[in-house]
């Protein structure tokens, strides 16, 4: 063989025997375990931090191959947990709590809102000030369960719903508050209260602005109930293998807030890349109310708050939400405290001690 030749046969050789070493010596890939998460609503800034923890890798990282499922006004969100369709399912407390009391054998497994972003918002000449000032009013509220903290405050002002005032069903948005169709609307600190403030004001030519609007917040009040929490099944939960991957979906999840919290911009974009049909103004705004409801979170993300846990319950029981206060197994806290475990040993803060909101400019129709 020519001297050429044997060079270049003898190196064809050596690249295909490193070739081989390589493919021998690497690991096959971790195959990822699937896993359904049922969310309330569509893609928005409220579940920011899940969908953070897919494009970040975060539930990669914990071999964990997550879907997303976006809800919608006929999706309830635990049934579709206890029905076995999803592994986790996000939803508000006393909702998800009624389903437990009819038979969803469910389990609260992390408290990730800390705080309710519940508001009824009134123009400031209709002089609402207080729940006192709803009597003789007309007084919007969605229905579908989240109405309860309202009813709550209607009744501690000492009013009757069903004679002092006029409770009104609105759509899920503020056009009967910007019609004056109604004199008080409720709304989300994070979605409603600024799709006025994105409103023109049709006197002004302007947007409308806070010095406009008089807010009742029902973390003011003392009737707020607890929302955004994280649902599994407890039958699910009985398998030991099953308690390890929900401490690595919370590990991956809690990450994927404080990403959202700690990367602000960057959480907007993948929130938009995700469901791009709500604007970047809202999403914006939506992002840093939704991170006051979670931080500061004392305990750590995700930990139960057992006064705001027992007061949800109080209002529940008192309006007649729940028949009866659940039993002690309706939330634990040991999954998302040793989830927590893993994160402050990796240096992350999970408590957001020192975490202080952004100043969001509100745009034109949230664009």
């Amino acid at each position: 063989m020519k001297r050429k030749n044997l060079f270049w046969y003898q190196l064809s050789v050596l690249c295909l025997t490193s070739a081989l070493l390589v493919t021998a010596c690497t690991p096959a890939p971790k195959e990822l375990t699937p896993i359904a998460l049922q969310l309330q609503w569509v893609v928005q800034s409220q579940f920011a931090g899940y969908f953070a923890a897919v494009d970040q890798g975060f539930y990669n990282d914990e071999g964990l191959e997550v879907t997303i499922k976006e809800g919608a006004v006929d999706i309830v969100p635990q049934q579709v947990l206890a029905s076995g369709q999803a592994d986790f399912a996000v939803s508000w407390v006393p909702k998800a709590l009624v389903s437990r009391e009819e038979g969803a054998a469910i389990v609260n497994i992390a408290q990730v809102f800390q705080r309710s972003g519940t508001l009824e918002v009134s123009w400031k000449d209709s002089n609402i000030t207080r729940p006192e000032d709803w009597k003789g009013k007309t007084v919007g509220t969605w229905g579908w369960g989240n109405e309860f903290e309202l009813l709550a405050a209607i009744r501690k002002a000492g009013l009757d719903p069903d004679a002092d005032l006029t409770i009104l069903q609105q759509p899920f948005d503020m056009s009967l508050l910007l019609n004056r169709e109604v004199d008080a609307a409720q709304a989300m600190t994070y979605n409603e209260y600024a799709q006025v403030l994105e409103a023109e004001n049709p006197d002004t030519g302007q947007l409308y602005q806070p010095e406009d609007l008089t807010v009742i917040n029902f973390n003011d009040v003392g009737t707020a109930m607890l929302q955004d929490a994280v649902w599994a099944r407890e039958d699910w939960l009985a398998d030991e293998a099953n308690q390890e991957i929900a401490e690595s979906f919370l590990r991956a999840t809690f990450r994927g807030w404080v990403f959202c919290r700690d990367n602000f911009e960057e959480c907007v974009d993948i929130v938009l890349k995700n469901g791009p049909t709500l604007g970047k103004g809202h999403m914006t705004w939506q992002l840093n109310e939704i991170n006051k409801l979670i931080w500061p979170s004392p305990a750590g993300i995700g930990v139960m708050d057992t006064g705001s846990w027992n007061q949800t319950i109080d209002v529940s029981t008192s309006e007649k939400v729940l028949k009866a206060a659940p039993d002690a197994g309706a939330y634990r806290t040991d999954l998302a405290e040793t989830a927590l475990d893993g994160l402050k040993n990796d240096g992350i803060d999970v408590t957001g001690a020192s975490y202080s909101p952004r100043s969001v400019e509100i745009t034109p129709g949230g664009e």
